[in-house]
């Protein structure tokens, strides 16, 4: 019998309504308690501009790094479960609109992959500061398959709007 692969995970996490730093402190919590998986490191927390065209409060975002043996798939259901425990609703048709929690499964390992409902790594990272600025804070080296180093993506985005927060 194989022992199953420990592989590196990195998920966004993020919050506009209902006190977004304390909604970051418990997914941070559920993510530790997910099984075959263990947190690493978790990212400082950054206020910044809401993303998209919708009128709502600024965000709060930040990055797990969380080493698993659970495949993407099924990490990405269990991220999606621990937004629905806590509050999140689905809204379809809705893009981009405030959230309770959002998490997003950023990169996992060296994957690239294209599949509905899963894209590896998340679609648009490398143009989303308040996603590249905590990342950089825990994984400057990562490299994001088929597109560079965290600390050369972050380089090429605008920081303007991004407060850590203490």
């Amino acid at each position: 019998m194989v022992a199953p692969v420990w592989m590196p995970a990195y998920v966004g996490m993020g919050s506009n309504i209902d006190d977004p730093p304390r909604q970051l402190d418990r997914a941070t919590a559920a993510l530790a308690r997910l099984e075959s998986t263990r947190l690493v490191a978790v990212s400082s927390y950054f206020r910044n501009p809401p993303f998209g065209p919708v009128r709502q409060p600024d965000f709060v975002n930040a990055v797990a790094a969380l080493l698993t043996q659970l495949p993407p798939g099924e990490l990405l259901v269990a991220l999606k479960r621990i937004e629905r425990e806590h509050g999140r609703e689905p809204s379809p048709g809705l893009r981009w609109g405030p959230r309770v929690l959002d998490l997003d499964l950023l990169v996992f390992g060296g994957l690239r992959l294209t599949q509905p409902g899963l894209v590896l790594p998340h679609p648009g990272i490398a143009q989303r500061n308040f996603v590249l600025l905590p990342l950089a804070e825990i994984a400057p080296g990562l490299d994001v398959p088929g597109l560079g180093q965290v600390s050369d993506l972050l380089g090429r985005v605008d920081q303007a709007g991004m407060e850590r927060l203490a």
